[in-house]
């Protein structure tokens, strides 16, 4: 039988040996995190910190030179910048300068936001703009003949409509100038007797440029731009339809209200008539001094007493009272 002390050495060394087992085990396995009653993971700041892990490589990725360093001189730009994009200075082989600087120079293209900002139009090259041309010529039909010259295409179509594009920046693209439309066309292509005629330039106002025998007709009300165009044509109808209606009243006018001075219906052509009669002279109303005294009495009497038209009544009434 072993006595006391053979024992406890006995299991003293199986003890030391199984320590040290469980310790090469430990480190082995994963330790897992010491929870509390609820499973909740234990904050304890007084334990070390355990080994970090070891850190990754970083590794340098080599940076590729810019593009414009590699184009040639001879490249096809559409290629390129096929269509509108933001500016990119390493495509661009311009040494572009924008902005300010305090050195002196404007900052170059690199890191420039001032070109950034603005939209360009590298993609409206003239080699891209007739690539595109000539893509679009099988989609186009021949120019009609008889429109060669600019008189044929204004006679034929004498409307004229002149509107403005903008680049905008803005959050919108939308300018509130681009919605503006105007139109112009002589007043000599549309068909008017007499009435119908003064009653559409008195509705037309100074729209009429009597000297160029033009009628501008400007719109801006709408909020579009095709609104406005067509609320352009409506006025055009419009005013042409309404110069044609002859109302009630203004059969009813006399000479006095009329707002033009009538040649046909006046005294002054009744006493030409008259006195050349006594002067026994055929009456006849197409002699140049009677064409000269009635334009000099319709000029008085729709422009206005002046000295012009004064001197100018005076000289006709001479020529017919006091024949050379």
């Amino acid at each position: 039988m072993m006595n006391y002390f053979q024992i406890l050495k006995t299991f003293g060394k199986y003890n030391l040996r199984c320590t040290t087992v469980n310790k090469s085990c430990c480190f082995a396995t994963k330790v897992e995190p010491e929870t509390d009653e609820e499973g909740f993971r234990v904050l304890d700041l007084k334990k070390s910190k355990r080994t970090t892990s070891q850190r990754r490589r970083q590794v340098s990725i080599p940076v590729m030179p810019p593009r414009e360093s590699k184009m040639l001189p001879d490249q096809i730009w559409s290629d390129v910048w096929p269509g509108p994009r933001t500016f990119h200075p390493a495509s661009v082989p311009l040494p572009l300068r924008q902005g300010i600087n305090k050195l002196g120079a404007p900052p170059s293209k690199w890191a420039n936001a001032e070109l950034m900002k603005i939209p360009n139009f590298l993609h409206l090259t003239p080699p891209a703009v007739k690539k595109h041309c000539d893509a679009l010529k099988m989609f186009c039909t021949k120019w009609p003949k008889g429109l060669e010259t600019d008189e044929q295409m204004r006679k034929h179509f004498p409307l004229e409509v002149i509107t403005m594009d903008y680049c905008y920046s803005s959050p919108s693209i939308r300018n509130p100038m681009a919605r503006i439309v105007t139109i112009k066309f002589p007043l000599s292509c549309l068909e008017f007797d007499k009435h119908s005629r003064d009653k559409f330039l008195r509705l037309v106002g100074d729209r009429y440029d009597a000297d160029t025998d033009i009628v501008t007709i400007v719109t801006d009300k709408c909020p579009l731009k095709k609104q406005n165009y067509e609320y352009a044509l409506y006025l055009l109808t419009a005013l042409y339809h309404e110069s044609w209606i002859t109302e009630p009243w203004e059969s009813e006018k006399s000479e006095a209200d009329l707002e033009y001075y009538d040649w046909d219906n006046s005294i002054s052509k009744e006493n030409i008539i008259a006195l050349l009669k006594l002067t026994n002279e055929e009456p006849n109303l197409s002699s140049p001094k009677v064409n000269a005294y009635k334009t000099a009495v319709i000029n008085l009497f729709d422009e206005g007493e002046n000295d012009y038209n004064l001197s100018k009544y005076k000289e006709a009434s001479l020529s017919i009272l006091f024949p050379t």
